[in-house]
């Protein structure tokens, strides 16, 4: 019997499409342990760390851990079959036989590898069912374009580090709900939105206004509530504008659609970005991208810092120069302008949120604190707003 397990690693090991599974430290222990499975004492080292690094994953079924290498594997056919290309039929067929031989891998149990090894002692044990992966792969596979693949089908945020697009493993969870008023600016940003992910031409977006209004909460909680139909956001700083081609190489083609965002964008006029923004807007051939499109946030109305000596310097043509670079703003097909609220609006949204919070506090003394509250820190805003309620919650 321990034949049939030596015979599946050796299968596991001549994976072809999915053979960038065999780098995952789980599954490849779990192949050690099926090689070692007629080994005598060799096999239960090779079971334990095989537990453990399952265990050490956060599963406890081998099945669930398998299912989600394959969903979230980036390999060719799930790239040409994203890309909107047929794959050819050997490539089609070479899936078939890996899929194959990993959904027999995640069919295991700990009695069935025990047995088979001969094993009686007392060791941790693991769960394993029957499973189809053909058949539950291909249909993820007619829905690319809302689970995506690799590192796009597991996490929802990103970020670029060393240039490189990683995941943010754990996100801002905000949501369209806990945000209060400035419902038509929300309105806007979600139309543009279900415009991307529609694959209708889309703008890009400049939120601005004043610091605390919910620009940036706004956008990420637009991201959060339709990553289930195939939204990611990548977050790039001010100094990475300039890798914007780079990242656009990366996302085009993608069936996902993603949104590029910058927070708290503004510019000194030879910032090294501001050329690759520009070509971006610009829609220049090496920038176009039906699945991307950026929003950005600021508190500056023509996002370039303007000092009296760019009025006053020898260059000849500096008003064009000014004005070049005061446009930028202008070449955003849509600017969504956050107001700071008036009195009736703040302490609105400081009930909701006391509302939210189920604090027991009388509603003529929870607004005349926050009107103090305001005035001390001479700030009406939804982000002054929310740092009250949190102080009142941790008093």
């Amino acid at each position: 019997m321990a034949k049939k397990l030596s015979k599946l690693a050796l299968r596991l090991r001549s994976l072809t499409v999915f053979r960038d599974l065999l780098d995952d430290p789980v599954l490849a222990a779990l192949v050690r342990c099926l090689e070692r499975t007629s080994g005598g004492d060799r096999f239960v080292p090779a079971y334990g760390e095989f537990v453990s690094r399952l265990y050490q994953a956060g599963y406890v079924s081998i099945t669930n851990y398998i299912r989600d290498l394959v969903f979230d594997s980036d390999n060719v056919y799930i790239r040409l079959q994203g890309a909107g290309t047929l794959p050819d039929k050997l490539l089609i067929d070479g899936a078939v036989l890996d899929l194959e031989t990993l959904s027999d891998a995640g069919a295991l149990d700990a009695d069935r590898l025990l047995g088979e090894a001969g094993c009686s002692l007392p060791l941790a044990r693991f769960e394993g069912k029957k499973v189809n992966l053909t058949n539950e792969y291909g249909e993820r596979a007619k829905e690319i374009s809302r689970y995506g693949y690799g590192i796009y089908a597991r996490y929802r945020a990103f970020c670029l580090d060393g240039g490189k697009i990683v995941p943010v493993k754990n996100p801002d969870p905000v949501r369209l709900g806990d945000l209060v008023d400035y419902q038509r600016e929300k309105d806007i940003i979600i139309g543009n939105t279900l415009a991307l992910l529609e694959g209708k031409p889309a703008a890009n977006m400049l939120l601005t206004g004043d610091a605390g209004t919910g620009k940036s909460s706004t956008v990420k909680a637009v991201a959060n509530e339709y990553q289930d139909q195939g939204l990611r956001i990548v977050e790039l700083r001010k100094d990475q504008l300039y890798l914007l081609p780079n990242v656009l190489e990366e996302l085009t083609g993608n069936p996902l659609k993603f949104i590029l965002f910058i927070d708290d964008l503004s510019f000194q006029k030879e910032d090294a970005g501001f050329s690759a923004l520009k070509a971006m807007l610009e829609g220049s051939v090496s920038a176009k991208s039906k699945n991307v499109a950026i929003y950005a946030t600021s508190n500056r109305r023509h996002l370039v810092r303007e000092n009296f000596s760019d009025r006053e310097g020898d260059e000849v043509h500096r008003r064009e120069a000014m004005q070049e670079a005061a446009s930028l703003a202008e070449r955003f097909g849509l600017r969504v302008t956050f107001q700071r609220p008036d009195k009736a609006t703040y302490l609105n949204i400081v009930k909701r949120l006391a509302q939210d919070a189920e604090l027991e506090l009388p509603e003529e003394e929870l607004c005349a604190q926050a009107e103090v509250f305001a005035l001390n820190r001479s700030s009406r805003s939804a982000r002054a707003a929310r740092q009250f309620v949190d102080g009142l919650l941790a008093r």
